[in-house]
């Protein structure tokens, strides 16, 4: 339970002082592109917890319900099934919001996708956040605050939730991803030269094109209907809209094949080497 968030970490040492103050907001949004919603358990635990000291105790009943996701008034408002919540939904959890706790000091509301709220949805929570009972605490989780409108955002704390720090590989296949996404041979000979150049191992290639073909994967499932949710990489919606479906899946075909080609004892240079010319193909033969 205490691996739900780092206990070390900036958030969570934010979240113990506020609660051991009495001072953790009633309405907050989670943003970043860490793990939004263990950190909104991590907080409804904080709201929850009945221990002595720091809260969450992460020990006590009330936390280990609320971790373990069967506390009963810790509630997750999802719906896979439907891109947007239903307003029926919503207008029911606005009559759930004046029943009074069943177990717990809070009733917690922990919104998992934002980008599940709809204008018309937001605007139905918008009086409940701002005059609901003071038991009643609403945990938005987003990858930005933009997802949320003006008037709910204005009603919140927004608490960052930091991802795992970016490692050098996927760095450099972001960059090779958004010179691929140019659909030309130039920049992208004169990117893998640069890889060559600065004597780049064959694992760290490996690493490198194995993170770029994940990010044509996205793009490939972006293309095919996927709704975007706020949570792919950038890179990956460049690639979905800058390159032809032919494209986009010759070259995931291809850093696949060169990734796995890593994995033998062949040299950097001669796969940077195949991988230029092969994409110098792919761009004549497809449109």
């Amino acid at each position: 339970m205490e691996e739900l968030i780092p206990e070390n970490s900036t958030l969570a040492r934010r979240i113990r002082a506020a609660a051991s103050k009495g001072t953790l907001s009633h309405a907050a949004i989670l943003s970043g592109s860490g793990d939004r919603m263990a950190a909104a358990r991590y907080f409804a635990a904080a709201l929850e917890c009945e221990g002595e000291g720091e809260r969450p105790c992460l020990r006590c009943r009330q936390c280990r319900k609320v971790l373990e996701d069967i506390h009963p008034d810790v509630v997750t408002v999802r719906d896979d099934g439907h891109k947007e919540l239903p307003v029926e939904l919503v207008r029911q959890l606005r009559q759930d919001v004046y029943i009074r706790p069943n177990d717990g000091a809070r009733k917690v509301y922990i919104f998992a996708d934002c980008g599940q709220l709809n204008q018309r949805d937001q605007n139905v929570l918008l009086k409940i956040v701002e005059e609901g009972p003071a038991y009643a605490a609403f945990l938005f989780c987003a990858e930005t605050a933009a997802a949320l409108l003006p008037t709910v955002r204005s009603r919140c704390v927004e608490w960052k939730v930091a991802g795992q720090p970016e490692t050098p590989e996927m760095e450099q296949a972001r960059g090779l991803c958004r010179v691929l996404a140019q659909g030309k041979t130039l920049p992208a000979a004169q990117w893998l030269v640069s890889l060559e150049n600065r004597r780049i191992k064959r694992e760290q290639l490996q690493e490198l094109l194995q993170d770029a073909w994940l990010l044509t994967a996205q793009a490939l499932l972006l293309q095919a209907g996927k709704p975007k949710d706020g949570t792919l990489p950038e890179e990956a919606e460049l690639l979905s809209r800058s390159l032809s479906s032919r494209r986009l899946e010759g070259l995931s075909a291809l850093l696949r094949q060169y990734s796995a080609e890593c994995a033998y004892n062949v040299g950097a240079g001669h796969v940077l080497g195949a991988l230029c010319a092969q994409w110098e193909r792919l761009l004549h033969a497809t449109r």
